[in-house]
C-alpha cells in the first residue's frame, strides 16, 4: 500500500522566484569542478554571445523550493533518497535572469525491492522567464523507501 498520496499527481507546487547571481554561478561551477570560462567571467561569455556568465547545464538542482511540496510534506524524511535527474534545457540560465519554477507531481510508481516495497515519485522542476517562455524543465525521481529501510 502507497503512503504518497496519488491524488496529488498532476498538482503542482506555487510558483516560487529565483534571481540567478553571478557569485552562485561561480560557486555552483567550483563546486562542480568545472572552469570553463564562460561560468566565471562576463568578458568570456559576452565573447562567446551570452548576456552574462552563463549556468553550468545542471545549474537548476541548485533551485530550493520555499517549503516541501504537498506530496513530500508529510513523509518520513529518513525515508527519502535521490534518485535519478535529468534535464531539458531550452535556453541557457544566465545570470541576471529571475525565473519563475513550479515543481509538478506527474506519476507515482510502486516498485519492488530486495527490502520491500518502495514508491518512485516522478516529478519536473520548470523554470520560466518574464515573458512565461519555459528555460528549462529538470526531472527528477525521489525514491522513498520502505520503512524497514529507515535509520532509526
Amino acid at each position: 500500500m502507497s503512503e504518497v498520496d496519488r491524488n496529488l499527481v498532476g498538482t503542482e507546487t506555487a510558483p516560487f522566484t529565483v534571481e540567478v547571481e553571478r557569485g552562485a554561478i561561480r560557486r555552483f561551477a567550483e563546486a562542480i569542478g568545472d572552469n570553463n570560462p564562460i561560468f566565471n567571467d562576463p568578458a568570456a561569455a559576452k565573447q562567446q554571445g551570452y548576456a552574462d556568465l552563463v549556468a553550468p547545464p545542471t545549474f537548476a538542482t541548485s533551485f530550493r523550493l520555499p517549503m516541501d511540496p504537498p506530496w513530500i510534506a508529510n513523509l518520513d524524511r529518513r525515508r527519502i533518497m535521490a534518485g535519478e535527474t535529468s534535464f531539458a534545457i531550452v535556453r541557457p540560465i544566465t545570470a541576471g535572469m529571475v525565473l519563475t519554477c513550479r515543481m509538478k507531481l506527474r506519476a507515482v510508481e510502486d516498485k519492488g525491492g530486495r527490502k520491500g516495497q518502495m514508491q518512485l515519485l516522478h516529478q519536473d522542476l520548470e523554470g520560466s522567464d518574464a515573458n512565461g517562455d519555459i528555460v528549462f524543465v529538470s526531472s527528477r525521481t525521489t525514491v522513498y523507501r520502505p520503512a524497514e529501510q529507515s535509520l532509526a
